[in-house]
């Protein structure tokens, strides 16, 4: 009987480490996003929860960042899965650039999707009188977080423009800080880049009269930079703005790190896709992501996870 008892305590022991042993490890995704006014974070919650509830094991958190070149960074030095970041700023992380806030190349970051486009929005008070690009100089101007792909954007405009920062009064600003300057009188202008309907700029245009400057296509084309394309801010996108504007549009990037596991990169990349009507409720930028163009013209590699998803369902 003791025989028995003591056979049975045994195996009840062995099964408690079986159990333990093979217990899967949490999968952490961290989500480099923007300022929490932009789109990058509220699309980022909505990645979140799409992997929290369809990855086994997940724990996904959003991180609220300075966006494109500090995701980057953090991307590199481990500390993020997945991240939002502009094209052109994956291009100068890829290459090093040291004036667009990389030290060195960055070389383990991998794409996992090209996403929706951001657009260059630049507005102003009506009461500034600034209606054109040449009106910015002698004004007070936010251009975004120092050497932030918003204002790598700018620098760019702004030369291909004729402009330069010493023409204008610039103010290093984050989006909110931005419109609430401008809703006090300390601000004229401010240029966001930013997916269409953003919350700052739909906040500041149903507080005051705004005008909204055009960035011509002659200008688009000065930059010299395959990533900037011209584009429209289509009429009625914010209260008060009756008109289409033209602009600027630069495509987002969903990237990770190359020692991501191949298959987390894999499910982030087919969760995505399964799942875009749902992330179109986060924000209506995320509703312009199509699986058609989203492993094309990327400049840094895909993930291998990535990759595979795209062999799979035909758009490699």
């Amino acid at each position: 009987m003791r025989i028995n008892k003591r056979f049975t305590l045994l195996a009840a022991t062995a099964a408690l480490m079986i159990t333990t042993t093979v217990h899967a490890a949490p999968v952490y995704i961290n989500i480099l996003t923007g300022g929490t006014s932009g789109v990058y974070y509220p699309i980022g919650v909505g990645l979140s929860q799409i992997y929290s509830s369809g990855i086994k094991d997940s724990k996904a958190s959003v991180q609220a960042t300075k966006a494109s070149v500090e995701n980057l960074n953090l991307l590199q030095a481990g500390r993020g899965e997945l991240a939002f970041a502009l094209g052109d700023s994956v291009a100068d992380a890829k290459n090093g650039v040291e004036d667009a806030g990389f030290k060195a190349p960055l070389t383990k970051l991998r794409a996992i999707a090209g996403a929706y486009p951001n657009y260059i929005q630049i507005v102003a008070s009506q009461e500034s009188g600034i209606k054109t690009l040449a009106d910015l100089k002698g004004k007070t101007v936010s251009v975004g977080a120092a050497k932030s792909g918003t204002e790598l954007n700018a620098r760019a405009i702004f030369k291909a423009a004729g402009l330069t920062y010493s023409d204008m009064k610039v103010q290093y600003l984050p989006f909110a800080e931005s419109v609430d300057l401008i809703k006090n009188r300390q601000l004229d202008a401010t240029l966001q880049s930013s997916g269409l309907g953003m919350a700052a700029i739909r906040d500041l245009a149903s507080t005051m009269a705004l005008n909204y400057v055009s960035i011509p296509t002659d200008v688009v084309a000065k930059i010299g930079n395959p990533a900037y394309l011209s584009a429209q801010i289509p009429a009625n996108t914010y209260d008060g703005q009756t008109d289409a504007v033209p602009t600027v549009a630069i495509t987002n990037i969903l990237v990770t790190r190359e020692d991501v596991p191949d298959e987390v990169a894999y499910q982030m990349t087919k969760l995505l896709f399964d799942n875009l009507n749902r992330l179109g409720t986060s924000h209506s930028a995320a509703k312009d992501i199509s699986l058609k163009n989203a492993a094309k013209n990327l400049p840094i590699a895909l993930h291998p996870g990535a990759e595979r998803y795209y062999k799979e369902v035909g758009a490699l």
